[in-house]
């Protein structure tokens, strides 16, 4: 390669890299730490039933639910078969139930009854995929859902109405 040329590839290399394109060959930035699945509680209270997802450090993640005519396994799509008239969907992200290493976090039971509880009949953990935490709850009866997180420590709540 001549010598001009060179210097050309030289100075189109330093201002591709100069505008930033070249950036993902820089060190990586750290991502936070995702929050692990640790336990699962439920408990009966006036008005309404709490489930409780409780997590490992990391940031406070986004929740969402939807109410389902049934649920489906991540990522298989595979149905989840769990007692109840109507299905709870809760997504937890970013939130994992397993380690770096691929060991499970959560030493429960993947689908349990909740016999103590007036309207949450059963609940499942119904995904752990690409970062997005999947729990369905099969419930006797439609009713207000209230789902939120709370930090120090870290868990995500779920309030059922009776």
């Amino acid at each position: 390669m001549s010598r001009t040329k060179w210097r050309a590839l030289a100075a189109v290399t330093l201002l591709i890299a100069g505008s930033g394109i070249l950036a993902a060959a820089g060190p990586a930035q750290a991502d936070p730490t995702m929050p692990t699945l640790t336990a699962i509680r439920t408990g009966n209270n006036a008005g309404f039933d709490r489930v409780v997802l409780d997590l490992g450090s990391g940031a406070a993640p986004a929740v969402s639910y939807q109410l389902v005519d049934e649920l489906t396994a991540d990522a298989s799509g595979e149905i989840v078969w769990l007692t109840g008239e109507f299905f709870i969907n809760v997504a937890v992200t970013p939130a994992t139930a397993h380690d770096e290493s691929g060991n499970p976090t959560y030493p429960g039971p993947q689908k349990f009854r909740t016999r103590n509880l007036t309207n949450v009949m059963a609940v499942a953990l119904t995904g752990d995929w690409e970062g997005q935490l999947s729990v369905g709850l099969g419930v006797r009866s439609r009713t207000t859902v209230n789902v939120f997180t709370l930090t120090a420590p870290t868990r995500v709540v779920i309030d059922i109405a009776h």
